[in-house]
Order: C-alpha cells, then sequence, then structure tokens
C-alpha cells in the first residue's frame, strides 16, 4: 500500500474540501432542519465530477480510482452526512453496479446522467419484511414471451427514492431458486406503474430523502436488465462491498467534525480557572477519539487500495465499515458529553453529528452483519 496521493487524488480531494466548506457546511443545518433535498449542491456536485468519481470520463464521470473517492467523501461527509449519503449510493451502490454488469448502451443511458449530476440515482434491495435477510425478497419479476418482465411489489428505505429518475433494483425471477432466482434491472421512474410513498421522518441524515417505493404491472424491457438473469444476488452483493467503502468513508468524515469541533471546545473552554482540555478525564477522551479515528481512516483507505487491486475485497471493506462507523458513534457521544449542554443544543452542530453518526451502523449491512462477514471469512465457517 502506497501512503503517497498522488496529485490527481489531492486535486479531487481539495475540490470536495472547497465546496464542502462553501457550500455544504453554510446550509447543512437549514437542510437538517427542513428535511428538503438539496438537489442544487449535488448537481453542482456532479459536475464537478464528485456523483461519478470512479466513473470513466466517456460516461460522464471523473475517471478517478477508489482512493480518490474516499477522500473526497471524507470532505463531503465532514461537511454534511445526508449530502454525503446521496453521494455515496450515486457512486457506488448505482453507478458501480452498472459500470461492474451493465453493457455499453446501459451504460451511456444510465450512467452518465447520474454521473454528471443531471439526474439521480437510487439502489433498491431491502424490503419491509426483509432487510439484512435480503434472499426473504417478495417483489417479483414474472418473465413474458417477449423477454420483457413484469414487476409488482415493495422496497423500502430507498435513499434517494423519492427524486431518483432511475433505480437499480433487485427482484425474484424465479422463487424456487432463492438467492439464484434474483435479477437485477433498471428502472425508469416516469414509467407506468411505479409508485413512490411518502418521505420518511428519520432520526438522522434528513436531506438525504428516504421513501417506500411500489410496482404495480411495471412492465421491465429485456434491453434493462443488468447482468445475467438469476444473477442478481451476486450483483447486489458485490455493490455492497463498495458501498461499505463509501460508509466507511463518510463515518469517518462525520468523526472528525465531531473530533476537530472537541479540540477547538476543550482548548477555549474554561472551567475552574483553566481550559477543559487540560482535565485528565477530557484528554483521556481526546487520546481515544484520535486512536479510534486514525484506526478508521486508515482501514478505509486499505479497503479502498485493495478495491483497486481488482481481487476480492469482501472482509477488508467489512473491517473498515465496522470500526469506522462504531468510532462514529463513540466519537461523536464523547464530543456531546465532552461539550455538555452545548453539545445538546441545536445551536451547535454537534448534536446533529450524534444523530447521522447512528445511521453508519445500520445501512449497507449492520453491524452484526459485518461481523458475520468478518468471522466467517477467517474461520472458513457458514
Amino acid at each position: 500500500m502506497d501512503f503517497h496521493f498522488s496529485e490527481e487524488q489531492l486535486q479531487i480531494q481539495a475540490i470536495a474540501r472547497d465546496i464542502a466548506r462553501k457550500r455544504i457546511a453554510p446550509v447543512a443545518a437549514d437542510f437538517d432542519k427542513s428535511g428538503e433535498f438539496p438537489l442544487a449542491n449535488i448537481r453542482e456536485m456532479g459536475q464537478l465530477g464528485l456523483m461519478g468519481i470512479e466513473v470513466p470520463a466517456e460516461y460522464g464521470g471523473a475517471g478517478m480510482d477508489s482512493i480518490a473517492y474516499v477522500l473526497a467523501m471524507i470532505e463531503i461527509a465532514e461537511a454534511d452526512c445526508a449530502h454525503s449519503t446521496i453521494m455515496s449510493v450515486n457512486n457506488t451502490l448505482y453507478c458501480n453496479g452498472l459500470l461492474k454488469f451493465g453493457n455499453e448502451e446501459q451504460k451511456h443511458k444510465y450512467v452518465t446522467p447520474i454521473a454528471n449530476g443531471s439526474a439521480i440515482g437510487a439502489f433498491a434491495l431491502t424490503e419491509p419484511q426483509s432487510g439484512s435477510d435480503a434472499t426473504a425478497m417478495r417483489c417479483r419479476a414474472v418473465k413474458q414471451a417477449d423477454g420483457s418482465f413484469v414487476i409488482n411489489g415493495k422496497k423500502s428505505w430507498i435513499t434517494s427514492g423519492p427524486v431518483a429518475k432511475y433505480i437499480l433494483l433487485f427482484a425474484m425471477s424465479d422463487p424456487d431458486k432463492h438467492a439464484r432466482g434474483i435479477t437485477a434491472f433498471m428502472i425508469d421512474t416516469e414509467r407506468a406503474g411505479f409508485h413512490r410513498g411518502k418521505t420518511e421522518p428519520k432520526l438522522g441524515i434528513r436531506a438525504s430523502a428516504t421513501c417506500e417505493i411500489e410496482f404495480t404491472d411495471y412492465r421491465v424491457p429485456a434491453a434493462d436488465v443488468i447482468g445475467e438473469e438469476g444473477h442478481g444476488f451476486k450483483i447486489a452483493m458485490g455493490v455492497l462491498d463498495a458501498g461499505r467503502i463509501g460508509i466507511a468513508s463518510q463515518a469517518v468524515g462525520l468523526a472528525r467534525a465531531a473530533y476537530e469541533a472537541t479540540l477547538v471546545y476543550a482548548r477555549d473552554r474554561k472551567a475552574f480557572g483553566q481550559s477543559i482540555g487540560s482535565f485528565q478525564m477530557i484528554q483521556q477522551k481526546i487520546a481515544d477519539m484520535k486512536c479510534k479515528l486514525d484506526a478508521a481512516y486508515w482501514l478505509t483507505l486499505r479497503a479502498a487500495w485493495a478495491k483497486q487491486q481488482g481481487e476480492r475485497f469482501s472482509t477488508e471493506a467489512a473491517v473498515a465499515k465496522l470500526t469506522a462507523s462504531e468510532a462514529a458513534m463513540w466519537i461523536t457521544h464523547q464530543a456531546v458529553q465532552i461539550h455538555g449542554g452545548m453539545g445538546y443544543s441545536k445551536e451547535m452542530p454537534l448534536e446533529r453529528y450524534f444523530r447521522d453518526a447512528k445511521i453508519t451502523e445500520i445501512y449497507e449491512g449492520t453491524s452484526e452483519i459485518q461481523r458475520m462477514v468478518i468471522a466467517r471469512h477467517e474461520t472458513g465457517l457458514r
């Protein structure tokens, strides 16, 4: 692993930092309060290449690598977790899935508008009755004589669902085959038979719109099947490995924001005639925060590096996601505690960081699922 970043990687990091500080951070609290989707910012991020960092230029992206993606994600997440959630889904779940498994026509048609920011993409795997157990899905895709499929069913917790133009959907095309009976489809949300449910009122990442979606006799042409029929579960799991690197990056950025705010407060806040940062108990918390933050950062970069080698990186991604998400939850908790009453107040961003951190332990594989992935790899047992 090379610990030196290239000029191109540092350049995309600087671009992300610039928009994060100038455009995103000043409005993050307002978007969190209103729950409004930050469409203008997302479009600008797309124009800057941030919605398709690993997407080749021929499909509208920045043509960068996984390390560049991690560096940029951290910058955006440090300013606002909700913006980084939208960025993560577009990059790793949507664009990455189509780049790996889509054909040339599908890439040009469905990746380009997402990568350049002119449209929003989404990823639909979870259902009301099946979260971690994705093979228990009830959404059905019935093949027709002309090769098309008719889809009926529901999906839940769809990030960007309320605003998405295109959705990468997974549905059961052959129930008798269980996991091997799942197929991936490209959904155009403007076609008949597609319905959006209410936007979910979430604890955190409130500007990242989430909803349930429903299909009623929705017809997908044969040209919009992604990959091979029956390979959907394999596609979904491969895409989620990359997605976990995105969430790990998000957690690092969020944790860094809480940590940096705490350092400033520990120096400036006075109690009993001295800065609270001089108290041994506060110093212990800061030291532990620093250790957890650095571990999360370097494990996330290791996972991105492993991905770039072209080999399987499931374990590295799971280790990074687990470590970073739990570090973010712990660090934001300690940050609120150190800030005391001010940490609990909406006058400061600490309580938002705390609320946002929790989701990183849940979506794209809970902490329990990450531990299962890691342990199965280590023991060879299932």
